[in-house]
């Protein structure tokens, strides 16, 4: 017997269907997502049209890198050329890896690479660690007015130049300066420790440390910022102290910096500053003080042996390259941080 209007519509609501026919969406029935409408790709000119006037600032950089740092690297060609003085900038004849058996069986330059790395390792091993420590320091320092002055104070022998510098050394060390009328008051006697090869070494890394550890500070102050506060509230919950919270947060939060720093400083770790070598050095000191720089200065300029010379620093930078590229492959698989 058919249903009439009236007894069709409860039972169709019963089913899930309305008056009119028509069945709702369940309420756990999942909507079908919309395609996303794809993003028109963007062409370089497209990109450099609109942003030009940024693009415009790249053009003094690029042409300094071009001029300054890629273009001579066409001229490492001379380190298998004879180059002599008047004729072509690229050599005048063949002579393959001629100047290279030269460095490697001379006993001076193996002697300068030993001064470079002994002088580098000490370098890196005092002057590395030591903004960490004195941004972590400075972090913990809770009047604003004292830690502005730390900072202003360490921060301005980074802006004097190397010829003041040594100038200050020179003072301070001299035979009646500071440190021997200290020395002299104790009653020691005067040491002209510029003239002794075994204090090359402590005064050059000790104005290192003065000159550079509180510009260091800079980049670790700046990532000390961007811990979040959490982490130390759980610190402290957890029941850790100041110590605790160091190593457990404040440490691993800077890490990336460390490690960026630290293959950096390994790139250039055979590029011992030219400058103050140079200019504190003497003939009385060069057993520990004659470095690769000032090597390649005095057999490059001063003997006009430039092909010897850029087979030099061509190794050098051979090595410098090889220990930036094991220390990122290092860095990458043992904290999975690195530059690239």
């Amino acid at each position: 017997m058919p249903l009439t209007q009236d007894e069709q519509t409860p039972r169709a609501e019963a089913r899930g269907a309305t008056a009119d026919g028509a069945v709702p969406k369940q309420p756990g029935a999942a909507a079908k997502p919309k395609a996303r409408p794809r993003k028109r790709k963007v062409t370089w000119r497209q990109a450099f049209k609109r942003d030009w006037q940024l693009y415009t600032l790249a053009i003094v950089p690029l042409i300094f890198f071009l001029v300054f740092k890629y273009g001579p690297m066409v001229g490492n060609v001379i380190a298998f050329r004879r180059f002599r003085p008047g004729g072509s900038i690229f050599g005048d004849e063949w002579v393959g890896v001629r100047y290279i058996e030269m460095f490697i069986n001379d006993p001076s330059f193996w002697h300068v690479f030993t001064n470079t790395v002994i002088l580098g390792s000490l370098t890196m091993v005092v002057c590395f660690p030591l903004p960490i420590v004195l941004a972590l320091m400075l972090n913990e320092v809770r009047q604003t007015y004292f830690k502005k002055w730390v900072q202003s104070i360490s921060y301005l022998p980074h802006f004097l130049s190397i010829v003041i510098i040594v100038g200050m050394v020179m003072q301070l060390t001299s035979m009646e300066g500071t440190v021997n009328q200290i020395v002299t008051s104790f009653g020691g006697e005067a040491v002209p420790f510029l003239q002794r090869a075994e204090w090359f070494r402590f005064i050059y890394v000790s104005s290192e440390v003065w000159q550079t550890v509180g510009w260091g500070t800079i980049l670790y102050l700046a990532a000390l910022t961007s811990i979040d506060d959490s982490l130390y509230e759980a610190a402290k919950i957890d029941g850790a102290n100041r110590w605790r919270q160091t190593w457990h947060v404040t440490l691993p939060g800077i890490r990336p910096t460390m490690v960026t720093l630290l293959i950096l400083n390994i790139g250039s770790f055979l590029n011992v500053g030219f400058e103050k070598v140079f200019l504190l050095y003497n003939p009385l000191t060069y057993e520990t003080a004659d470095v690769i720089s000032t090597y390649l200065y005095r057999v490059g300029l001063v003997s006009n042996n430039l092909s010897y010379a850029t087979a030099i620093g061509l190794f050098q930078a051979l090595i410098g390259l090889v220990m930036v590229l094991s220390a990122n492959l290092i860095s990458r698989r043992t904290t999975g941080t690195s530059l690239w």
